[in-house]
């Protein structure tokens, strides 16, 4: 019997390990992202929040695309508050999927810093373009 409870014991503390590590492991992959109006909201209650990296999911707003020397220049508006908008500088190569034509809505989350002049600096972007695979409602009304 003996010999049954330690095996038990060491099964039981195996099984604790193994959960406390997928836990953390999941907890510290999971990284949520700001709105537009949340990141704007939260920069004013406190401005030291500029120099904190942060994630900022919005829509590319319609031909704001602009290619500067080294950089490419961009909006992106709050999906709920349409209002809201932050301008967005990122030096890199863009997703094949970044796009602003009026047809087209694409979604975008970008990774990097809120600059006190109001310009998100990202570091990463990413685009997510559900336009591009289905039709958009109003092309569905028209056909």
């Amino acid at each position: 019997m003996a010999k049954n409870g330690r095996f038990l014991v060491s099964l039981v503390g195996v099984a604790a390990v193994v959960t406390y590590l997928i836990w953390t492991g999941v907890s510290q992959t999971m990284q949520y992202y700001m709105t537009p109006s949340e990141l704007v909201a939260k920069t004013i209650v406190d401005p030291s929040f500029h120099r904190v990296g942060v994630k900022v999911g919005g829509r590319i707003v319609s031909g704001s695309y602009l290619k500067g020397d080294g950089f490419h220049g961009f909006t992106v508006e709050d999906p709920e508050q349409l209002n809201v908008t932050v301008p967005v500088e990122y030096r890199g190569d863009l997703p094949d999927t970044f796009n602003d034509r009026p047809e087209m809505i694409v979604d975008a989350v970008m990774e990097g810093r809120f600059r006190t002049d109001g310009v998100f600096e990202a570091t990463t972007v990413l685009t997510k373009c559900g336009s591009r695979y289905e039709a958009s409602p109003e092309a569905l009304k028209a056909g």
